[in-house]
């Protein structure tokens, strides 16, 4: 009888795999947590306008990446049947995804008829190494006004001599590798103080199509971190040039690499200030990435922009590939219109 019990098979259930249950759901539900939390510091910065201090300003630029973290973690909050940390990572993820939305209004209110056509083309040489695929991409495209960062004293010659032709005039900042920057124009300039700043941001005035338009090339520090003050405030003084550009009444056109992303407050801040709208988003490029183009990633950020008054309609916006720069150059099409 004793053998015949031993022999049949035991009914009683392995604890084993219903024990490892809750520690799985517990695994899933710290590894959510973890998940979310990027994703909720930097959008709730978003939400509050603020791009607060290191590491927010840096990881804003990644803010339309930040859905795939903040959407495992809600499928991980399932899984551990979490339901308030759930709710919260679903919360995190559909108010990130609503953050990609381009920012500002899809078109401009420019009124009357066109007075003029012209292409602008605003490029990062990275310290003077793409001068030689500028020239070659600027003689193709023939823009009317090119605007350059980080172009150092032997580039603006460069850059002066190849193209005087079609851009005779110029207005410039001389400074060694990152610091010089320069505006070439096909249309005479009237010089305007520099916005300060420790890398040159120039500025004129141009007589275009019978109107005169203020142009300024941006070029903040980076907002790298122990620098995010001076990044703040130099984006700033940008925003306060747009600012009294928009109060003198007449078009403007400000281009450069701003070292800032739409998701950046103090980015909308220059747009806001000066009423400008960003080329790229009016024609339905607002995400386009420009930077960085030397590292096993794709670029990953729009920070190069060609911001243009209510003056302006966008016809087209394409991206350029520039050897030896680690930007991408933004080519725009513009009509600037009467205003009346």
């Amino acid at each position: 009888m004793e053998q015949l019990l031993a022999a049949q098979p035991s009914s009683v259930p392995d604890p084993a795999p219903q024990a490892s249950r809750p520690r799985h759901r517990a695994a899933a539900a710290w590894a959510a947590g973890l998940l979310v939390a990027v994703p909720s510091l930097v959008t709730g910065c978003r939400l509050l306008d603020t791009d607060a201090l290191t590491p927010v300003p840096q990881l804003l630029s990644f803010l339309p990446w930040l859905t795939l973290p903040a959407a495992l973690a809600a499928l991980l909050a399932l899984v551990a049947r979490r339901r308030l940390l759930a709710g919260w990572s679903a919360l995190v993820l559909l108010t990130t995804a609503w953050f990609t939305l381009p920012y500002g209004p899809d078109t401009t209110t420019a009124r009357g008829p066109v007075v003029e056509r012209l292409r602008v083309l605003a490029a990062n040489v990275e310290f003077g190494e793409a001068t030689d695929a500028l020239v070659t991409a600027a003689r193709r495209e023939r823009p009317a006004l090119l605007y350059v960062s980080e172009c150092d004293p032997a580039c603006a010659r460069a850059l002066t001599g190849a193209l005087s032709a079609n851009l005779p005039h110029r207005a410039v900042v001389d400074g060694e590798g990152s610091t010089g920057s320069v505006i070439l124009s096909a249309y005479p300039l009237t010089a305007r103080p520099p916005i300060p700043a420790a890398m040159g941001m120039p500025g004129a005035a141009a007589r275009i199509g019978g109107r005169d338009v203020e142009l300024r090339l941006a070029h903040p520090l980076p907002p790298i971190p122990r620098q995010v003050d001076a990044w703040r405030t130099e984006l700033g003084r940008v925003a306060d040039a747009a600012g009294a550009a928009h109060r003198a009444g007449g078009p403007v056109l400000l281009a450069g690499d701003f070292n800032a992303s739409q998701d950046h407050a103090a980015f909308r801040a220059v747009l806001d200030t000066g009423r400008l709208h960003d080329a790229a988003r009016l024609a339905g490029a607002a995400r386009t990435p420009t930077w960085p183009r030397e590292l096993a990633l794709p670029p990953y950020v729009q920070i190069d922009h060609v911001l243009v008054s209510d003056d302006f309609r966008v016809r087209q916006v394409r991206f350029l590939e520039l050897t030896g720069s680690d930007h991408r150059a933004v080519l725009t099409d513009l009509d600037l219109h009467a205003g009346r």
